[in-house]
C-alpha cells in the first residue's frame, strides 16, 4: 500500500441561483452546465475527486425562488456534489422547508453547530467521512449566526434555533472520530473569510483540522491564507470560478504532504456542457420565462450596486422609490437585500425579482435624531471596514452623512441640508426583518424606539411596492449624489 496518494477536492460557495451561463467578452461564462461539465471531466480523470458546496445554493433567481428551492435541490442533485453544508440563505423558505428540501436531496448536507434550544438536538448530521482510494476525509459543517436573525422570522419553529459555538462543536466531533484512522480534516464553513481566520485560531493543533473551506463573504483570493497551520480558502460566488486542491495525503502520518490550490475559471475554453443538466435547466426557464418575461418598465440607464457598503445607484433608487411612495422621511433599504450587481435599462418581472428577492413588510417607525445618529454610527463603525459581517443600508436622498472612516468620525450629519436636532423626529421605514432584529444592526435597544411609539405596517410587500413605483415612471434615474460620503 502506498503511503502517499493523491486527492483532488474541488468546492464552490455562495451559488445563489447563478444557473445559466454569460457572454463575458465574447466568450460563455459561468453556469451549472459547463461547472458540472468541469467537475464530471476532473472526476474522469482522477476517480479521487471530492466536489464541496460551503452554504448558499438558494437565492438570486427566479428559478429558485419561483420553487422555493426544490429547483435548485434538483439540479444540485444532477451535478452529485459529495458534500455540501449549509448556508444562512438556505433557511429563506424557513427551517421546516428546509427540513423537507434536505429529504429530496440526494447529496449529504451537514452541519455541527445549528441545534433546537429546548434539548440541544443538532437538526442535520454534524459531518461525514468520504472514503475515497483508501482514503477518509473527515467533513464537518459550520453555519454563521447571521441565520438566527432570519429565523426570528418564524413564530414558532425560530424560537427554538440556536447557534452553538463553531470551535466547541468542531472539537467535539475531532474528538469523537480522530480515532477511526481519518486522513483529512476539512471544515466546511459559511461563517465569511475573516470569521474562517478567527475560528482557526481557536481551534486546538491535536484535533487534526487541515484545512478549511469557506463561504457567505463572497471573497476572492489570489492564494490561501495559512493561520494556525490551517489553510483557509474561498472561491468567490456564483458558477464563474471554482476552487481546486490537489493534495498528497501522507496517509501514515494522516497529514497533507503537499498541496497547490487554485481558482478554475468556468468556460466554454476549458469546460464540456453537460447537456443532460441542461434539459433539467430548460424545462424550469420555461416556466419562470411565462411567469417573469413582463417588461415592467425602463430606466435611463443600467444602475449599478456593486459594493453593498457603499452609496449605489441602485439602491439609492429603490429607497428614494419607498420613502416617497410611502410618505417617510428616510427609508433604511437594507443594502444585502439588493442581489444583483446592476439592473436595467429594461426591467422585466424577473429582473426585479432576482435583484430584490425578499418580500418583505415594511413598517414605519419615529426615531429621535439622536437615536438616528447612533445608529448610523453604529452602521459605520470600524469593524465594518475591516471584514467583519454586518448589516448596512441603503439610504434615501433626504439624508446626508459625511464620514470619516480612519478616524472613526462622522463630520456631516444632516437632514434637508440642516444639521439633525437630537430630539426631532423622524419617520423611518424598515423591513420587518431589520426590526425584528433592531436592537442587534443598529446597537440602540429597540424598547427605546417602541416607547416613543409603536411601529406601524405601512405596507405587506416591498417587491409589489416597488414594481408598481417603477411601472408609473419611464427613464427614472439616479446619480452618486453624496447621501453617504465615505472618507478613506
Amino acid at each position: 500500500m502506498s503511503r502517499y496518494k493523491q486527492l483532488t477536492i474541488l468546492h464552490s460557495n455562495d451559488l445563489h441561483g447563478d444557473f445559466t451561463a454569460q457572454s463575458i467578452d465574447e466568450k460563455l461564462t459561468g453556469g451549472v452546465s459547463m461547472l458540472s461539465g468541469y467537475v464530471d471531466s476532473v472526476r474522469r480523470h482522477n476517480p479521487n475527486t471530492i466536489y464541496c458546496i460551503a452554504g448558499d445554493m438558494f437565492r438570486g433567481s427566479v428559478i429558485d425562488s419561483e420553487f422555493k428551492g426544490l429547483s435548485t435541490i434538483e439540479i444540485m442533485n444532477a451535478i452529485a456534489p459529495d458534500v455540501v453544508t449549509l448556508g444562512n440563505h438556505e433557511t429563506d423558505y424557513g427551517i421546516a422547508h428546509l427540513l423537507f428540501l434536505e429529504k429530496c436531496a440526494k447529496f449529504p448536507i451537514i452541519n455541527a453547530n445549528l441545534f433546537i434550544k429546548s434539548n440541544y438536538a443538532r437538526l442535520f448530521s454534524p459531518q461525514i467521512v468520504l472514503e475515497t482510494g483508501g482514503m477518509k476525509v473527515l467533513f464537518i459543517g459550520v453555519l454563521t449566526e447571521d441565520v438566527i436573525s432570519r429565523t426570528k422570522t418564524e413564530e414558532v419553529i425560530g424560537s427554538f434555533v440556536d447557534i452553538h459555538d463553531a470551535a466547541q462543536e468542531v472539537g467535539k466531533i475531532c474528538n469523537a472520530y480522530n480515532a477511526t484512522d481519518i486522513d483529512l480534516t476539512v471544515l466546511l464553513t459559511h461563517i465569511g473569510f475573516e470569521e474562517d481566520k478567527k475560528l482557526a485560531a481557536a481551534i486546538d493543533p491535536a484535533w487534526g483540522v487541515d484545512i478549511i473551506i469557506g463561504g457567505h463573504s463572497h471573497t476572492f483570493i489570489e492564494k490561501p491564507a495559512v493561520v494556525n497551520g490551517i489553510t483557509i480558502v474561498q472561491a468567490g460566488t456564483g458558477t464563474d470560478l471554482i476552487g481546486r486542491f490537489d493534495i498528497m495525503v501522507d496517509t501514515y502520518e494522516n497529514s497533507v504532504e503537499k498541496f497547490t490550490w487554485q481558482t478554475v475559471s468556468i468556460d466554454e475554453t476549458t469546460c464540456p456542457r453537460d447537456t443532460e443538466l441542461e434539459k433539467i435547466l430548460s424545462g424550469y426557464k420555461r416556466q419562470t420565462d411565462k411567469k417573469y418575461g413582463r417588461v415592467i418598465t425602463r430606466l435611463r440607464r443600467q444602475l449599478a450596486h456593486n459594493d453593498r457598503r457603499s452609496e449605489t445607484t441602485l439602491g439609492g433608487l429603490l429607497s428614494d422609490l419607498l420613502a416617497e411612495g410611502m410618505g417617510l422621511d428616510i427609508m433604511l433599504l437594507g443594502s444585502g437585500n439588493i442581489r444583483t450587481r446592476q439592473t436595467g435599462p429594461l426591467i422585466t418581472y424577473k429582473d426585479l425579482t432576482e435583484c430584490y428577492p425578499y418580500d418583505n413588510s415594511l413598517y414605519m417607525l419615529w426615531v429621535t435624531g439622536g437615536q438616528l445618529k447612533r445608529m448610523m454610527q453604529f452602521m459605520l463603525r470600524d469593524g465594518v471596514w475591516k471584514g467583519e459581517h454586518c448589516e448596512f443600508y441603503q439610504l434615501s436622498k433626504r439624508l446626508k452623512i459625511v464620514y470619516d472612516i480612519p478616524n472613526s468620525k462622522m463630520l456631516e450629519f444632516k437632514f434637508d441640508g440642516e444639521d439633525i436636532d437630537e430630539n426631532r423626529l423622524f419617520k423611518i421605514g424598515l423591513e420587518d426583518y431589520h426590526l425584528l432584529n433592531f436592537t442587534e444592526f443598529f446597537n440602540v435597544p429597540f424598547s427605546e424606539v417602541e416607547a416613543i411609539r409603536k411601529p406601524v405596517m405601512v405596507c405587506t410587500s416591498v417587491r409589489d411596492a416597488l414594481e408598481e413605483y417603477l411601472a408609473s415612471s419611464h427613464h427614472l434615474d439616479r446619480e452618486i449624489d453624496g447621501r453617504l460620503t465615505l472618507i478613506k
